[in-house]
């Protein structure tokens, strides 16, 4: 007798169209092939997954056209399932994907607009949490504060890219054309930050160091090791001035000491 888990495995093999045989011999006839009812599912499966990567990138799909953006999201799909119920949640691993798939290999830039398209789906999605206020800070030390650990607006994502690809993104939006924004591949990186602020995501550039800075918080680095990477970027780096953004902007929503500081204290 065939266990759920043993249905399960080959309905989804039978689903992703790498083996019908194991799932069409509990599936009854009834008028229609089993084979053939397996194959009505598996198109509405594949279907239904394109079209949830095609509205969640929806620039990479213009950039390589919509049929081409069919073939590349059936391979994505065969390889890299749904590993759970939330739709909302699939494609995370898409940007990589476009970055190995040989199709793609004459657009570079690809794989890096996918990352900022799932950097604002991710960011429309992420929970809301209250930002500290300026005042966290006052009941702090100053022998203490380089051992403080920030955390993040959990909708925040900080990219870097060799391509200007806020510049593609933004050549890729209704009404581009019309205002004649255009794209130079040869205008170098950016460093971008994507969050929400209320019921919209906002994508900016920032500069090497806030981006350095932010990207060591963002990672549980304390606020001593987040400044000297900012340093190492630019020696002019403001650290007053960039604390003051980050409550200004409400981005930090939580404050604690790094774990040696806790143990000298």
């Amino acid at each position: 007798m065939t266990s759920l888990r043993e249905l399960q495995r080959d309905v989804r093999a039978a689903l992703l169209g790498s083996e019908d045989a194991g799932a069409a011999a509990l599936v009854a006839a009834d008028g229609l092939a089993p084979e053939a009812r397996l194959q009505i599912y598996r198109h509405h499966v594949f279907t239904t997954l394109t079209a949830v990567l095609q509205a969640v990138f929806p620039v990479v799909c213009r950039l390589v056209d919509e049929r081409f953006f069919g073939y590349a999201a059936d391979r994505y799909i065969r390889v890299e399932p749904p590993s759970g119920p939330c739709l909302f949640e699939y494609g995370a691993t898409f940007p990589e994907f476009l970055d190995a798939f040989p199709p793609c290999r004459d657009l570079p830039y690809l794989g890096d607009v996918a990352r900022l398209e799932w950097a604002m789906h991710r960011a429309l999605h992420a929970p809301d949490a209250a930002p500290l206020g300026p005042e966290a800070l006052r009941s702090v030390a100053p022998e203490a504060a380089g051992g403080l650990i920030l955390a993040l607006d959990g909708s925040v994502s900080l990219l870097a890219s060799q391509w200007p690809i806020e510049a593609i993104w933004r050549a890729n939006q209704p009404g581009a054309v019309e205002e004649g924004v255009t794209v130079d591949l040869r205008a170098g990186g950016v460093a971008l930050e994507v969050r929400r602020r209320g019921d919209d995501v906002a994508c900016r550039v920032i500069a090497p160091a806030v981006h350095a800075f932010r990207c060591a918080l963002a990672d549980g680095r304390p606020l001593a090791a987040a400044t000297e990477r900012a340093l190492a970027a630019d020696p002019t780096f403001d650290l007053p001035g960039e604390l003051g953004a980050l409550f200004r902007e409400g981005l930090p929503i939580g404050l604690t000491g790094s774990p040696s500081t806790t143990e000298n204290d």
